[in-house]
């Protein structure tokens, strides 16, 4: 706990009498129970965390002890009574509740020490309904609610990080300050949000009565990580957690290297989500949240070679993500290349090690893939609100396409057009790719028209062609992908005379007669998906 509490001033002089300790997190606790104790504090506690103080030694009231009620219902019911929240509830300073609680004998509870039952952590573990109901603490939030309510009186610990200046006010004449009780209460309130918003989040995965976009969202963000500075060195900057546990950047572990930017965080997430697209190995280089390279080979050395191939310019400071283990003999040919981040998997400890003289590569280790199909929402801060809308996690299938060319596509083009289509889906629209070989001959992202991104595609490739030694551009022969249909012919004829022989695309347009007209003059073949993935 960083915050001060230099006001001494004590609300109706109040003393610490009785102290009630109900913790499933128990690190600690016996060594401030046994602070307590030196204060001639009074502690009551329940089942696990009463056995665990006696335990240690430590001289306890049982809560059924003093509610005269034992605990029932395997432990749902044992704090929910009047001499519990009576005496959390009741004003020191009001002559009504301090006779009340003198006429059914109810003491004064002055200290709450409480953390909840791991729900969360619940959830991550199992898919056992039975078991994550029983994990929803009832009782615990109830008296923390109580508490931070009549924090006037009560101080409430929900955070093993405040024992220390728990400990620190006790030894004032055993009080602890108002400044103290009213920043406890804070987090109290705080923390019980949060408990019922991860419960309402995992309620609401049943669909069958949850609208997909609900009337209210309510989002819980827990700084992760404090940085320099945000886009551009003049705006501050942090990064927030949220409830979500879809695996990706945000649940990565850095393994090597100087510390993430707003930037880095934003690439390594774009980068991630294109790759988990992928069943080969494969290898995403990520520029400005557009990919600037991406290939799948069943060899991941031969991926990341053609992916540098495709635009080895913007690849310099790139973010590099990888669907496969990252191995020394990779890390060798990546270190030769200046990186800002690499994400996969997993690495190797050899392959760290050739890092060690490259501090400023961050590496990140996600445990896992995340799987493309996750359902979730996307949202987008503006000006007074939020944009929400379900993730773009449709899967195209081969048997989705529909040709409307009369030339039919062999098997090669069918996996090089799906395999363009993925890129697309992650490339700010307006999109066009180019692919050959399971691996990007060109990219034009993010333009004002589609003959635009076109054009920057097809230049791309006569530039990687120069810059390999290449005979010829790898657009000659390849297939195109574009996120959105084309609206008159002259992308479609863009492309044909940059060598593509295949064309993906959305359809829809009025002019689809014309551009089919197009494909057909040119002998190209061209397939529909009745789907599009703009991307802003």
């Amino acid at each position: 706990m960083n915050e001060t509490f230099e006001n001494k001033t004590f609300v109706n002089d109040t003393k610490i009498k009785r102290a009630l300790i109900s913790v499933t997190d128990k690190n600690g606790i016996d060594i401030l129970a046994r602070e307590l104790i030196s204060h001639n504090i009074e502690i009551l506690s329940t089942g696990g965390t009463a056995k665990f103080l006696e335990e240690n030694g430590i001289l306890v009231k049982d809560v059924s002890e003093e509610t005269g009620f034992p605990e029932i219902l395997n432990g749902r019911v044992k704090t929910l009574h009047p001499n519990i929240h009576g005496g959390i509830l009741g004003r020191r300073n009001n002559a009504n509740h301090i006779k009340k609680m003198q006429e059914h004998n109810i003491v004064e509870i002055d200290l709450l020490i409480i953390n909840l039952y791991k729900f969360t952590e619940t959830v991550k573990k199992t898919h056992d309904n039975s078991k994550i109901i029983e994990n929803i603490d009832i009782g615990g939030p109830a008296m923390i609610r109580a508490g931070a309510k009549n924090h006037e009186f009560v101080s409430v610990i929900t955070d093993t990080n405040d024992y220390t200046e728990l400990t620190n006010q006790l030894k004032h004449n055993g009080s602890t300050t108002y400044n103290f009780r009213k920043y406890l209460a804070g987090k109290a309130f705080k923390l019980t949000n949060q408990y019922d918003l991860e419960i309402s989040n995992w309620f609401s995965e049943y669909k069958e009565y949850t609208p997909q976009l609900p009337e209210t969202i309510s989002i819980e963000l827990q700084k992760s990580l404090s940085m320099r500075y945000g886009e551009n060195p003049h705006q501050h900057a942090a990064f927030y957690k949220t409830a979500d546990t879809r695996i990706g950047a945000a649940q990565s572990e850095k393994l090597h290297g100087k510390e993430l930017s707003y930037n880095n965080i934003n690439d390594s997430d774009a980068a991630f989500e294109l790759i988990s697209e992928f069943e080969l190995p494969a290898i995403a280089i990520i520029k400005h949240a557009n990919p600037c390279g991406v290939s799948e080979n069943l060899n991941i050395n031969l991926a990341w070679e053609n992916a540098l191939q495709t635009d080895p310019i913007s690849a310099f400071g790139g973010i590099v993500a990888m669907n496969r283990e990252l191995k020394a003999d990779l890390a060798i040919k990546m270190k030769s290349l200046f990186l800002e981040v690499i994400i996969a998997p997993n690495v190797t400890n050899e392959a760290l090690q050739i890092f060690a003289d490259k501090p400023n590569v961050r590496i990140l280790k996600s445990g896992k893939i995340p799987n493309p199909m996750d359902n979730g929402f996307s949202m987008k801060s503006i000006s007074g609100g939020m944009l929400v809308q379900t993730r773009d996690n449709h899967i195209l299938k081969k048997e989705d396409l529909k040709v409307v060319t009369k030339k039919l596509p062999n098997e090669d083009q069918i996996n090089d057009l799906l395999f363009a289509w993925k890129v697309a889906k992650h490339t700010k629209s307006n999109a066009i790719i180019y692919a050959k070989n399971l691996q990007t001959a060109g990219i034009g992202a993010g333009q004002m028209s589609r003959i635009d991104s076109t054009n920057i595609a097809n230049e791309k490739a006569k530039k990687s062609a120069t810059f390999a030694n290449l005979n010829e551009p790898l657009t000659i022969g390849s297939v195109v992908a574009s996120d959105a249909f084309f609206p008159f012919p002259d992308g479609l004829i863009a492309a044909a005379d940059a060598g593509a022989t295949a064309v993906i695309q959305p359809g829809g347009s009025i002019k689809d007669k014309d551009v089919i007209a197009a494909a057909d003059e040119r002998g190209l073949v061209m397939v529909f998906t009745s789907i599009r993935h703009f991307k802003h």
